[in-house]
């Protein structure tokens, strides 16, 4: 098995971190890779961007947030592998273990010591009368917002087919559970498990009070066009944003594969939520 080694190279503490998780792995003899920016932290060498990575490696160990691990999926040209994260910071719902914990960490990967928590991921396009565009897959949530403009927008939802509502606000947030702990929160949305095999639907500052957050099966297609002549935007996790014409809607539908992302065993996500939210009991 070769591991692969993603940092966020920004964030204190990445070198160090990598250079004791290589120092380590090099004494265990475990096979790995680097990615060419992680390796650059070490002085060391690499020509593999993260899809070359992907595509040679087993597992991949990221460094960072929960940011890094969207960004390891979304350059990983398709190759989607499990992920394994190791936080450096404070919150990350998706990350295993604390960077003072990378020991355990290897132990875990080299072991085969970890669960791997299924999650779901959405196809997204945008279709008009000129064709259609396939976007990124997303694994958060797919935001319809307003950009830069002051007014709020008019956007018409369908689900599954059959018309849903006519939305004036800031934009729109179509999440996954993964996402639900993401905009989609902070917006007011629920929080979702992981296996609940559902969507939730959340309005950003809507106009009608009565529009609320709604929660939907993960096999009902979403659609959404514009009710106006302004361009409205399309962001896939918080990445860069696709213009959205009048003339045309974009489609988000359940994705065949998932990313299989790593949980250490006898963890659950009520526990996760009571230490990163900082809940009453977390201390327990």
């Amino acid at each position: 098995m070769t591991l692969g080694l993603i940092a966020h190279v920004g964030k204190e503490g990445a070198s160090s971190l990598v250079r004791s998780l290589t120092g380590e792995l090099d004494r265990r003899r475990a096979p790995y890779l680097l990615e060419k920016a992680t390796a650059a932290l070490i002085d060391v060498d690499s020509p593999l961007d993260e899809a070359a990575l992907a595509e040679r490696c087993d597992i991949l160990l990221v460094m960072g947030g929960d940011g890094s691990i969207l960004r390891a999926l979304h350059r990983s040209g398709g190759h989607i592998r499990p992920i394994f994260g190791i936080n450096i910071g404070s919150l990350g719902f998706l990350t295993c273990l604390g960077s003072d914990e990378y020991l355990r960490a290897i132990d875990s990967v080299l072991s085969g010591n970890y669960l791997l928590s299924q999650r779901s991921l959405l196809d997204v396009e945008i279709s008009g009368p000129e064709g259609t565009t396939p976007l990124e897959r997303a694994l958060n949530d797919v935001t319809i917002s307003r950009g830069e403009r002051s007014q709020l927008v008019k956007l018409q939802a369908s689900v599954a087919g059959v018309p849903l509502t006519e939305y004036h606000a800031d934009g729109l947030i179509v999440a996954t559970p993964t996402g639900s702990t993401a905009y989609s929160l902070a917006a007011g949305g629920p929080i979702l498990m992981p296996d609940s095999r559902a969507l939730v639907i959340t309005p950003i500052c809507p106009h009608v009070l009565s529009n609320r957050s709604l929660v939907i099966s993960e096999t009902s297609e979403v659609v959404i066009k514009a009710a106006e002549t302004h361009d409205v935007f399309v962001t896939i996790d918080g990445r860069t944003p696709h213009a959205l014409k009048p003339n045309q809607r974009v489609t988000l539908r359940l994705s065949q594969q998932k990313l299989p992302l790593a949980m250490m065993p006898g963890t659950t996500f009520p526990e996760i939520l009571r230490q990163k939210l900082k809940w009453s009991g977390s201390n327990l």
